[in-house]
Parts: C-alpha cells; structure tokens; sequence
C-alpha cells in the first residue's frame, strides 16, 4: 500500500508542476475547519436519503451513502493535510493510515469507497452507478437496503468525528515525504 500511496502523492506534485490540476494526493496545511465541514456534508447528505426516500426517488440514495462516506474520508485526509482529487488515492490513503494504525477508522467504510477495475470485485461506486444509470426511479433492493445503510453512514460519521474532533495531531509519515 506504501507504494500506491507514494504514487499518489508524485502524481499530484507532477500534475502541480506541469500547472494541470492534480489527480491524486497533496500535502496542504491541515485543517480541521474543513474537516468539520465535511462531516456537516455529510450529515445533510444523510438528511437528503431521507428526503429523497418521502420523496420516491430512491434513484438517488445510493450516490448520498457513498458520498457520505466519501466526505468522512475526506474530513480526515484533511485533518492530515491532504487535498484529494481522486477517489483511489483517498481510499489508499486511508488503508495506508489504518494499516499503519495512525487511524481507528472501520476497514468496511474504507472498501466502500473504493473504485474496482474487475467485474467481480464491487462496492458502493458500482451501486451508485446502477441506481444513477439505470432506468429505475424506486427499488425495492434499495429500499431493502436502507435502514443498514444509513446505520452504516451514521457510524463511518461518528468514526470520522471521533478522529477529526481529538486533540491527536495527525502527520504524514516521512517514508510518504521522500515524494513531498
């Protein structure tokens, strides 16, 4: 995972370089202010599969549950100091972070945000891609889905919070700065 990481990082610094915006990882300032704000997005996303489910659009739900865990990733990469500006590397960075046990965060949010290439490997990227996709408005399979996955959202929020809002400081390892 190191190696994935780093590469993340290299890749940014070279699209920053070449005056492109980046796709991958940057070490900026940490924040937590933004980090605050993105678990307050997070919790509206919450507020919005709620809305959408009155509402019968349940095409809908399933891109408010990964972006809601996606802005938990987000909020804690920047109480890091890292900007993100693509899915992969968030998820790297964070495997990286919870392997090397700088994090407690649950590994099951972590593998739901994850882009998979192959057909058989799935997570909730594919389920926000079929239900936007496809020709359906209301599913039974989301609505099957929803109580677990809104407990699932409410935890990976709680998990995010307990990180962002301690008074550990949180720093990018020196094996990931020979690329910073």
């Amino acid at each position: 995972m190191t190696k994935e990481v780093k590469d993340c990082f290299l890749s940014a610094l070279k699209d920053e370089e070449r005056g492109k915006k980046h796709r991958g990882l940057l070490v900026i300032k940490p924040d937590s202010k933004v980090a605050e704000e993105y678990i307050k997005k997070a919790k509206l996303n919450l507020e919005l599969c709620d809305f959408y489910k009155q509402k019968g659009f349940d095409y809908k739900i399933p891109e408010e549950w990964f972006y809601t865990l996606y802005y938990c990733a987000l909020a804690i990469l920047s109480k890091f100091g890292i900007e993100s500006r693509s899915q992969k590397c968030t998820a790297y960075f964070l495997k990286y972070a919870k392997n090397n046990n700088l994090i407690e965060y649950d590994s099951e949010f972590i593998d739901r945000i994850i882009v998979y290439r192959t057909k058989e490997e799935t997570s909730d990227v594919d389920e926000r891609e079929k239900a936007r996709y496809s020709s359906l408005i209301q599913s039974e399979e989301i609505e099957a889905r929803y109580k677990v996955m809104n407990n699932i959202c409410k935890e990976a929020i709680s998990q995010a919070e307990e990180i962002i809002f301690s008074d550990k400081e949180f720093k990018i390892p020196k094996e990931l700065f020979n690329v910073c």
